[in-house]
């Protein structure tokens, strides 16, 4: 394993117990020896579900598997499995049986219809999975389950991530507290098109699967699909929320009931915070990006200017060799294919405006802009002068150790 991010948080935060969720680990020894590789995620009195998952073709066989379960099942959740090491994906039939034999063991060890197990898979994409280390592991790891297992649960889908990503919220529906707990993997291949590579958030909160979905399409859109590491869209990118309904709170009626202001405000928050983790963590990362674009023709225009900026690895590798090259910026605004405007794009780094009016800005003082490109989180924005469209999306530099560590993967 790589070296912790220089971006990582001190600790994993303290994650309250949930009530309604059991966790466990266990080193099933899939790829990995020496540290846990399966997760165990139980309902032991069900739950509603909700999932966002990736757009790829290339979809995994566990991906498929969840999107269907959640229709079949009606949004119910007894169990959810997670393994790292091997993605399940590109395996052919091989993979469907997987699955297969993996969800009939669990189902039995649970005891639960096959239905209500959701599944995941991330690491090495193309290679059979040894499921029988799995199956062979459910009596353990069911017998390891507890309430206050989420750090280890984080800890056991890492594949090239270098620390486990958690976060918690407290709220209120109505007048009842409720809580809500997320853990996260994702490193590289992070461009989302729904999420992150692998994400889980829990609450006790009473909510109807229908109104979950609504509420984790809406914050995902602002969260985890604003964010990129390599431009590179996974397999395998999950996100699942579970509701174990043991808050005792009113039910809201709809996702926008008024009751939900603040469960919807904490929700985007968690998810925003899972996100950024995933961006600190990026393979390599040494710097947190955020890309700032206004006066974009829309949102969905700025949307795609920022990101032209943020996947840009001149931009990337400029940022890591701490070059103000506001030229690659200027550039990655023009590739993006959306309305601009030479003479009106203005570009400011920290704050500080760098180009303007079609030129640099005459005689302004780069001390500031070297001194803000040492720092461990960079500030683009650039304002493109055509209407009110705006988006911020996070990224991260481009280093010799992402190279490594990819040209290493399967070595």
């Amino acid at each position: 394993m790589s070296k912790v991010s220089p971006l990582a948080p001190a600790a994993f935060p303290a994650l309250p117990v949930i009530e309604g969720v059991r966790l466990a680990a266990h080193a099933a020894g899939i790829r990995y020896r020496n540290r846990s590789d399966l997760m165990l995620m139980h309902f032991p009195d069900g739950a509603e579900a909700a999932g966002v998952f990736t757009t790829s073709k290339t979809a995994s066989e566990p991906v498929h598997w969840c999107r269907n379960a959640l229709q079949v099942s009606g949004g119910r959740a007894h169990a959810l499995l997670v393994n790292a090491g091997n993605a399940n994906a590109f395996t052919g039939m091989a993979g469907k049986r997987s699955v297969e034999r993996t969800l009939a063991r669990c189902a039995a060890v649970v005891g639960c219809p096959e239905t209500e197990i959701y599944l995941a898979s991330t690491g090495t994409i193309g290679q059979d999975l040894p499921d029988q280390r799995i199956t062979d592991a459910m009596e353990a790891i069911y017998g390891a389950l507890a309430p206050d297992n989420w750090e280890a649960a984080a800890r056991a889908f890492m594949t090239t991530d270098t620390f486990p990503k958690g976060a918690t919220r407290t709220t209120k529906i109505g007048h009842v507290p409720v809580r809500i707990n997320g853990i996260a993997k994702g490193s590289g291949m992070i461009a989302p098109d729904m999420a992150t590579m692998l994400s889980y958030v829990v609450t006790d909160a009473d909510l109807p699967s229908d109104v979950l979905q609504q509420l984790l399409r809406a914050a995902v859109d602002e969260t985890f699909n604003c964010i990129t590491v390599d431009s590179d869209t996974s397999t395998s990118d999950s996100l699942m929320l579970f509701a174990t309904g043991k808050a005792g709170n009113p039910v809201p009626g709809t996702a926008s009931d008024p009751l939900l202001e603040g469960f919807r405000t904490a929700l985007h928050d968690l998810l925003l915070d899972l996100a950024l983790l995933v961006v600190k963590d990026g393979e390599g990362a040494s710097k947190l990006i955020e890309v700032q674009v206004s006066g974009a023709e829309n949102d969905r225009a700025a949307k795609k200017i920022a990101f032209s900026i943020a996947n840009s690895p001149l931009v990337k590798t400029a940022i890591a060799g701490e070059d103000a090259n506001w030229g690659r910026i200027v550039m990655a605004v023009g590739k993006s294919g959306e309305a601009a405007e030479r003479d009106k794009l203005v570009i400011s780094i920290g704050g500080i405006p760098v180009a303007a009016e079609g030129r640099a800005v005459p005689d302004y003082d780069e001390a500031p802009v070297a001194a803000h490109m040492k720092g461990k989180e960079i500030l683009i924005q650039a304002d493109v002068g055509i209407a009110d469209g705006s988006a911020t999306v996070w990224t991260c530099d481009l280093t010799y150790e992402y190279i490594r560590i990819n040209a290493d993967y399967r070595t």
